[in-house]
């Protein structure tokens, strides 16, 4: 592999110092980043001469990376080394990173706040933290829902959805608009209509 064009390294280091803001610690940016702008798949030697990483360094990096199935591992013809791709598609890695937070973050708090709830209050405050967990408990169950139903869409349709942004409020208030105008017309006296 040749080495880093400017806007490539520009790129690398970018989403290096976005990783730890992330999550995920600056290297395991830094290789993502470089396999994500490849134009073919990639091996870790290559990896490691370009970022300047030790070779130890990329094979955790890549470990947490397949961990997190942000990449994916090649084996080409007449080559024993693996080599490393990431989807092309933003979509695609969207959904992946959601999922596996989900999987990670999510799903656990759920567990633990189901749990919460089928605790008996023993006091007061018991009871106020458990209406309090309900609340959270509620909105966690609304989103993971909406999640599910976003996560089946083709990504064109979800395109459109995002482009929609606050068109959508507007749709949703409109039968109470209507709702409003027909009671506001019905109340007027048979001279006024």
């Amino acid at each position: 592999m040749q080495a880093m064009s400017p806007l490539v390294r520009s790129f690398v280091a970018h989403f290096g110092e976005m990783g730890s803001r992330w999550g995920i610690n600056r290297t395991v940016g830094q290789i993502y980043a470089l396999i994500f702008v490849s134009p073919q798949a990639i091996n870790a030697d290559d990896i490691a001469e370009n970022l300047e990483f030790s070779r130890s360094n990329v094979s955790m990096g890549l470990k947490e990376l397949q961990a997190w199935r942000l990449v994916r591992l090649r084996h080409l013809p007449g080559d024993r080394r693996e080599y490393f791709e990431a989807p092309s598609d933003a979509w695609e890695i969207f959904r992946t990173l959601a999922e596996e937070r989900r999987r990670r973050e999510i799903e656990p708090t759920l567990t633990m706040l189901r749990n919460a709830l089928l605790e008996a209050p023993t006091c007061e405050e018991d009871r106020v933290a458990q209406e309090r967990m309900r609340g959270m408990h509620d909105l966690i169950e609304l989103m993971t829902t909406w999640f599910d139903d976003v996560q089946k869409m083709d990504s064109q349709t979800l395109g459109q959805l995002m482009k929609m942004g606050s068109k959508v409020q507007k749709m949703l208030e409109l039968p109470g608009r209507i709702g409003r105008a027909v009671s506001g017309v019905a109340a007027k006296p048979a001279s006024e209509a």
